[in-house]
Formats: C-alpha cells, sequence, structure tokens
C-alpha cells in the first residue's frame, strides 16, 4: 500500500503542471470545480470549501437526483472515504474512514437525528427526498456537534427556500426493475411577502430483492412513506421557520433459512414478490420538530436558535405481527445557541452552547438495553482569520454527559442495574489552509474528538432478534478519545480538478462488540463490548479529467487501514473496515442548450472492491472478502417544449454483468449457510434497471 500512497501523490502534483487558470468569470459550467464557488459549512459559519482546513466532499441537489439508490445514505456512500453498513436494500448505516454507528453524527433539519443509531440494524429515519444537497466532514468534528462526532459528519440540507414571489410544485417518481421498487413524492413550496412555506409527501415500497446465486430473498422487501412541512417567516432582520416531519419505514427481516434439499431460500409467503410485510418484521416511526431562529443583531454579527424535538418509536415483531417483542421509545430535546460575529479586521468568531435531553423506555415484553435518561452539554469557540494567503482555524469544546440506567428485574432477576455514569470530554481543532495558487491549496489540520459510551455499549443484556445474537455491555467502559492529522492538496483549474488527503487516527479506549465462546442463549451466540486501543491510517484520492468542454474522466481511490494495538493476529483489525475501493467514470454530455434536449449526458462507470484480508477474524466475528468489480451504466437529460423545461429523465442501470458479490459491510453476508453448496451468507442485489422522472408542475 506504500507504492498507492506515493504513486497517487506524484499524480495528483503533476497534474498542476497542466493547469490553466480559468480568467472568465461567466463560464457558469466550470464553476463547480472552482473551490472558492461552493460555500459549506464552517467552524465560524458559512465558509468557502477553499477554507476548509479539514476535508469536505459536498453532493448536489442534481447529482442525488440522478443517483440510482434505495435511500439517502445508499445514495452518498460512492463518495470518497465514505462507506455503508446495510441489511438489505432498507437500513444503511453511514461509515466515515473506516468508522460508523455512534462515531458518525447526522445532521439534518439543522440538529441531530436521534433514533438509536447503535443498533446494526438501525438506518436514518429520513426522507431522501426532502435532501436538497449533501455535506460530507470527514475527521473529528466533535467541536462542532459534540459527542459521536468522532469519525465525522453528514449534513442533510434541505432544499433551498424559494426566493421572495416565487411559488413551486415538483412531482418526482421512480422505478427500479430488481425488486420493483416505486416511489414518488410531491412538493408544493413558495415565498410570498416574506411569509415561506414548504409542504412534501413521499411514498416508497419495494419487494424482495434478487441476484443470481440466491435468487429472490425473502424478508428484503419494505415500505416507507414520510411527510413534513415548514412554514416561516423571512424578514430583514433574520428568520424564524417552523419544520414539522414524520417519517414511517416498515422492513422484513431476512433470517437466511434455506431448504436443505436444494440450498433456496424459503420464502416467507406463496408470492416472493409480495410488497406485504413478513414476519419478522420491524416498524419504525419517527417524529419530528423544529424551531429554527437567526437574528442579525449587527451588520457583522447573527445569533442563532434552534430547538427541536424527536420521538423514535421502534417495534420489532418476531412471532405475532400484532404485538412487538422489542419496542423502544426515545424522546429527545436538543438546543443549540450559537453567535457569529465577524470583526472589522476580519476575525470570524463563534461561540454557544449546545446539548440534548433523552428519556428511553422499554415498552415491549423483551428487553436489550435499559430504559435511561441522559442529559448533555457542551460549551465551544471558535476563531477563523486569513492572512494573507493562509487561512488559520481553531477552537475549543467541553462537553459533558450524564446518563442514568433504569433497574429491571425479569423472573424474579435482576436484568438491568442501576447505575450511573458522568463523563466529561475535551476537543479542539487546529488547522490552516495555504492558497499557493488561485487553483491549488494545502490543507493541515490536527484534532482531538470524543465519544461516550452508548447504553448499548454500557448496559445491554438480552438477544437482538435483528441481528441474531444475544449482546452484553460493559459497565466500566471509558469514553474513547481521538487524535487525528490531515493533510490535503486540492487542485481546480479549467481542464483538471484533483484532491488527495491523507489522515492518521489514534483512539484511545476504542469501543467494538466481539464474538466470545460463552453461551447465554442455545439459539444464538453471544457478543460482548470491549475496549482498546486503535489506530487508523489511510488517504482519498480523485482526480476529474476534462480535456474538452463535454467530457469527463473521473477516478477516485479510498483506503483505511484500522488495527487494535498491541492484539494477536486474530484480533489486530478493526470489525467493519471497509474494503479498498477504486470507482471510475467516463461521462460525455451531449448538449447543454439544445431546443428540445437540455444538460444530456451518458456515462459508464465502474466500482471495483479489492480483497478485504484485514478483518476481525477472533471468534469467527468475520471472514475475508473477495475482490469485485460493478460496471453501470447512466444517461439523462432535460426534456423542454416551447423553452420550458418539462421535465427531467435519468436512468441508471447498476451491475451490468449481473455479479454475484457480498460487500464486505453487508450484515448479510453472515446470514445462514447454505447446505448444499457450503457458501456462506446472502449476496447483495444484482443487475437492476432504474428510471427517475423529475416533474416540475409549476
Amino acid at each position: 500500500m506504500k507504492t498507492l500512497y506515493i504513486t497517487f501523490l506524484l499524480l495528483c502534483l503533476s497534474i498542476s503542471t497542466y493547469s490553466q487558470e480559468t480568467t472568465d468569470s461567466t463560464d457558469i459550467y466550470y464553476k463547480h470545480l472552482r473551490l472558492g464557488e461552493v460555500i459549506v459549512t464552517g467552524l465560524t459559519g458559512d465558509s468557502r470549501l477553499r477554507d476548509m482546513p479539514m476535508p469536505v466532499n459536498t453532493i448536489s441537489e442534481t447529482e442525488l437526483q440522478s443517483t440510482s439508490s434505495t435511500n439517502i445514505i445508499d445514495a452518498i456512500s460512492r463518495q470518497p472515504g465514505v462507506s455503508q453498513i446495510t441489511t438489505g436494500g432498507a437500513i444503511s448505516k453511514p461509515v466515515i474512514r473506516g468508522l460508523g454507528y455512534n462515531r458518525v453524527a447526522v445532521i439534518n433539519d439543522g440538529i441531530r437525528q436521534e433514533g438509536q443509531q447503535w443498533g446494526d440494524e438501525h438506518g436514518i429515519e429520513v426522507d431522501g427526498q426532502s435532501v436538497g444537497s449533501v455535506e460530507i466532514q470527514k475527521g473529528p468534528a466533535s467541536l462542532m456537534y459534540g459527542s459521536d462526532a468522532m469519525a465525522g459528519v453528514v449534513i442533510l440540507h434541505p432544499h433551498r427556500i424559494l426566493p421572495l414571489g416565487k411559488m413551486s410544485v415538483n412531482l418526482i417518481t421512480g422505478y427500479q426493475t430488481n425488486n420493483g421498487l416505486f416511489d414518488y413524492s410531491a412538493d408544493f413550496a413558495g415565498n410570498k411577502r416574506c411569509i415561506v412555506w414548504d409542504g412534501r409527501w413521499s411514498h416508497r415500497l419495494a419487494h424482495a430483492y434478487q441476484n443470481s446465486r440466491d435468487g429472490y430473498v425473502p424478508g428484503s422487501q419494505f415500505s416507507e412513506h414520510a411527510a413534513s412541512g415548514l412554514i416561516g417567516l423571512n424578514r430583514r432582520w433574520g428568520h424564524t421557520h417552523l419544520k414539522l416531519s414524520y417519517f414511517h419505514l416498515q422492513p422484513s427481516i431476512v433470517d437466511g433459512e434455506r431448504d436443505a434439499t436444494t440450498g433456496r431460500l424459503i420464502p416467507h409467503s406463496d408470492n416472493v414478490k409480495t410488497y406485504s410485510r413478513t414476519l419478522p418484521f420491524q416498524r419504525i416511526n419517527h417524529y419530528k420538530a423544529v424551531l429554527d431562529n437567526a437574528f442579525h443583531l449587527s451588520p457583522d454579527g447573527t445569533l442563532k436558535v434552534l430547538l427541536g424535538y424527536q420521538q423514535n418509536q421502534r417495534k420489532e415483531f418476531e412471532e405475532s405481527a400484532d404485538e412487538p417483542g422489542l419496542h423502544f421509545l426515545l424522546h429527545t430535546l436538543t438546543y443549540d445557541v450559537r453567535y457569529q460575529h465577524t470583526t472589522s479586521n476580519q476575525w470570524q468568531l463563534a461561540a454557544g452552547i449546545q446539548g440534548m435531553y433523552q428519556r428511553s423506555l422499554n415498552k415491549g415484553d423483551e428487553y436489550l438495553i435499559p430504559a435511561y435518561r441522559l442529559f448533555d452539554i457542551g460549551g465551544f469557540a471558535t476563531a477563523s482569520k486569513r492572512l494573507g494567503k493562509w487561512v488559520v482555524t481553531g477552537g475549543l469544546r467541553l462537553d459533558n454527559r450524564s446518563l442514568h440506567s433504569e433497574e429491571l428485574e425479569d423472573d424474579d432477576t435482576i436484568r438491568f442495574s442501576d447505575f450511573r455514569r458522568n463523563m466529561t470530554g475535551l476537543s479542539g481543532s487546529i488547522g490552516t489552509v495555504f492558497n499557493i495558487t488561485e487553483q491549488l491549496n494545502l490543507r493541515a489540520n490536527l484534532s482531538r474528538g470524543f465519544r461516550a459510551p452508548n447504553m448499548s455499549e454500557l448496559g445491554s443484556n438480552g438477544e437482538h432478534e435483528g441481528t441474531g445474537r444475544y449482546e452484553v455491555g460493559n459497565h466500566d467502559l471509558c469514553p474513547e478519545h481521538s487524535w487525528q492529522a490531515d493533510l490535503g492538496l486540492d487542485l481546480s483549474s479549467r481542464y483538471v480538478s484533483a484532491q488527495l488527503s491523507l489522515f492518521a487516527n489514534r483512539i484511545n479506549n476504542y469501543i467494538f462488540l466481539h464474538r466470545t465462546p460463552e453461551v447465554i442463549d442455545p439459539d444464538c451466540p453471544t457478543y460482548r463490548y470491549d475496549a482498546g486501543n486503535a489506530r487508523l491510517l489511510g488517504f482519498e484520492a480523485a482526480v476529474d479529467l476534462h480535456p474538452i468542454h463535454s467530457l469527463h474522466f473521473g477516478n477516485t481511490f479510498s483506503y483505511v487501514d484500522a488495527r487494535q494495538l498491541g492484539q494477536p493476529e486474530e484480533s489486530r483489525y478493526l470489525p467493519f473496515t471497509p474494503a479498498p475501493r477504486w470507482t471510475s467514470e467516463l461521462k460525455y454530455e451531449i448538449t447543454h442548450h439544445g431546443a428540445v434536449f437540455n444538460n444530456a449526458y451518458v456515462a459508464l462507470s465502474l466500482e471495483c472492491y479489492l480483497r478485504q484480508n484485514h478483518f476481525y477474524m477472533a471468534g469467527g466475528t468475520e471472514t475475508a472478502t473477495p475482490s469485485y468489480t460493478l460496471f453501470n451504466l447512466s444517461a439523462g437529460t432535460d426534456i423542454k417544449c416551447r423553452k420550458r423545461k418539462i421535465c427531467s429523465l435519468h436512468l441508471s442501470l447498476q451491475n451490468l454483468f449481473d455479479r454475484a458479490y457480498q460487500s464486505h459491510l453487508s450484515r448479510l453476508k453472515y446470514i445462514g449457510t447454505n447446505p448444499v453448496t457450503g457458501e456462506q451468507g446472502i449476496c447483495d442485489m444484482g443487475r437492476n434497471l432504474s428510471i427517475r422522472l423529475i416533474v416540475p408542475i409549476i
């Protein structure tokens, strides 16, 4: 892998000799290639991407609309350094540089998305149609978002508020052939007399997916619907917006049961392509209310106040479709108050407090984690200053988390004990960007992250039907602390854009789940939480060549080596470490200003995953994953009539050659064994044609 480091470094450096300065400021087509045009969420407020010391990826609305996916995390998982832990098509969890679960914070509608993300098969309860753009910050973001942002943060930005006097009605619909996925979303938004509003309804459902090795996979069907509404006031003094949303997901659970004679998966109903639920299944309801306020107290100072309430109901049905076994009810109150100010000598300053209160209850007759109360509070201060070609940014934050587990007696035994934990963590960051030229930037950043253990890691004690294992927590776990160094180089020019990001991360008290030989429940293996020290090294490299106006040839490579320190070979590597990945796309843009077809394109791409030999083998927790390559085709266009866009059409053919494969981060990789072939687990989705239509009614 040292050779890969050197090769990509030399490649990105050598490309700079071919760069040419873009002098035409009206060249709209190349604006997206220039870092100075992109605005992202910085430590002291909105900042230009070229001034950010840490690596950031952005995904535009157009990119999201043209991407074939089954959920919002699936849509962003092809970004360099980003992966996903999957359980079929409905459930995906983000992974950034080899770290996932409660180490990645997801921000939606301006607040932390809190939906019991400690579970393997607990996804992100967000309607992908309500997301306007995505921002991915890689590396410890504890300074901005507190505990649970040690690996980074995924910011799901809503669609932009329309300009004053405008209204719009949009209809989006799509279909996927592999799992019969059908979805639609209708939206009505406007801005009249400073009153802004936005209302949306979305619905999505799919039957079981299929692949060339397993056929149809019973239990992989799901249904989803969501509703959201925004009403607010925009004035010169600032704004106040109230947003209400509801998200419902009902996925069945793949159990991997096979016929002993044929080895085929046993269907849960007479119709393997049913859209209806089958046992076992989950039912998740997520309610959210957010009050977003911004007050311009002076020409250079803004006070922002965000208050949020979330209720997450998670039910898991095993034996009966009417009575859940596990039933979690989580209430979350979040608050974020910050003041941002720019001084007369161009210092950008920000300070504030953030936190949340949680109350979790057990409503079912089976138990996995205890009921608990949690209170978080954190205070932070950040500063940024441009000094000629240098931009220096940094800050400090202090967090405190109080956690109280409630005692539970089950069958005359103490299932969960009463205990309290009080944990404090200091986070910080210092970084700089050197603008070598208008097109070339050098970045360096050093950050310290903090993460308090969650209740699952501290107090779980029970069988988790969704994972097929008995999980046991550890009251003595300490908070995780990390030090991460980032070094990056960015090039953005008319003919070439390139990025190289190197990182080294050391984590003390890294918490992980591993299999043990003990038997608590004879029907499932036992897993316990433990901790040790870890270090992660890796890089992401991206090069996009566009020698002519209409042709793009893009390549990315991601690699992470995640190890536990002082461990024998069988437990040397961290669980769920993504395989090295190379992606490549050749895209030809046919026309941008046609009379009927506008922004038309065709593209051929591949995703190559190298063999993953670095896995946590102790107790059979993980196995190696062979390499595989997937080929994809895509095309799209806007269609106009009388100089007005009447619709946008996107086509995508994924896994062109119907390759049977297993992602190293797929949990179905370990579900059951074929009694005829001896092959373990279930493969991912086979060939899939996706059709997407976007119709602007108004």
